[in-house]
């Protein structure tokens, strides 16, 4: 292992708590309010210098037991609810594992490896707005926050097609709105997450590069809806396997490269996260850019749910997900 793989572990172990014309954190007054050679995170309120430097450098930073236990029990307990049909959210998207479709669990919870969208659930929407959660994202996007994607994904067992897995890619490839800097995603297990089960892998510092292009990856055994990686992705950059514990949340950035093995476990791994933004962000065209195939696929599947003849951008879906959290809502 290198000297600096050797570092980023000793601090996870140490842890107690796209094109020229889109816009930049500095044209959109949002280039933080603490001032010094800060450009991914916003202020230091909460963050320690040795936490912006980390993230500044890496690209992710993991806090340590961050959501109360109690609380993901409940959200436990509503994801069940949701599984079993007793609560129908309003817009939610419930997905099958590609594998789990074509085995015996056709019902219940063991059915479902993720939903997503659960923004419009009171319950869940909980998360999102966990006070934990939300004073780290002011230090890192600001004080307007918008929630701007949410998931609770249920890893199922691996059946041995290696399908569990999700291939490396970065998130801005799927968002409309920008800039990159003022985007976070807060990853929470809801469980002991570790490598037997699935946990998330990182490539540190990936965050500093560009968007690559995304593709669906030619697997054997089959890939999930919109599992999108990097088409070009070199398995010989150095990664770093997230262990976490119930109530561990990482937060990070959306270029930052990742993704996370397969369930080799004999039970499902449960973690839920939410990608925000800061509401000064601004949407954007992706039109004629490497994000143009995802756009046209989520396209597709919101006119398969709400009629072919409605005309969606898809800007116009990202307005749908998204809803308040903190501030003031400006742009989004």
């Amino acid at each position: 292992m290198t000297e600096r793989l050797k570092t980023i572990q000793r601090h996870l172990r140490a842890s107690v708590s796209s094109s020229a014309t889109e816009p930049s954190a500095t044209s959109l007054g949002l280039q933080g309010s603490v001032g010094g050679p800060w450009k991914y995170t916003f202020g230091d309120k909460v963050l320690t210098t040795e936490q912006r430097n980390f993230f500044e450098e890496n690209g992710f930073l993991v806090i340590r037991n961050c959501v109360p236990k109690d609380k993901l029990a409940l959200y436990r307990e509503r994801f069940k609810e949701i599984c079993m049909r007793k609560v129908k959210v309003p817009g939610m998207i419930v997905m099958k594992d590609v594998a789990v479709v074509k085995s015996e669990f056709m019902d219940g919870e063991k059915a479902i490896n993720k939903i997503q969208d659960f923004q419009h659930d009171p319950v869940l929407f909980e998360y999102c707005c966990t006070p934990q959660v939300v004073r780290y994202l002011e230090d890192f996007i600001g004080p307007n926050i918008m929630a701007m994607h949410t998931m609770l994904i249920n890893k199922p067992p691996d059946p041995g097609t290696m399908t569990s897995r999700h291939p490396m890619h970065q998130d801005l490839h799927y968002f409309a709105f920008r800039p990159a800097e003022r985007i976070i995603c807060a990853w929470t297990a809801m469980e002991k997450i570790n490598r037997e089960n699935g946990c998330l892998v990182v490539v540190p510092g990936s965050h500093r590069g560009e968007l690559q292009t995304h593709e669906y990856p030619k697997w054997q055994g089959g890939v999930n809806k919109m599992y999108h990686g990097i088409q070009d992705y070199d398995p010989s950059q150095e990664r770093v396997h997230l262990s976490m514990e119930e109530g561990d949340t990482v937060f990070f950035h959306p270029l930052l490269i990742h993704g996370s093995g397969a369930n080799r476990s004999s039970r499902f791994r449960k973690a839920i996260s939410t990608h925000y933004a800061a509401s000064e962000c601004q949407y954007i065209d992706v039109k004629g850019t490497t994000q143009e195939n995802i756009a046209e696929e989520v396209k597709e599947i919101a006119k398969k749910r709400i009629g072919s003849d409605v005309d969606v951008t898809f800007a116009d879906i990202w307005r749908f997900r998204s809803r308040l959290v903190s501030g003031e809502q400006i742009n989004l």
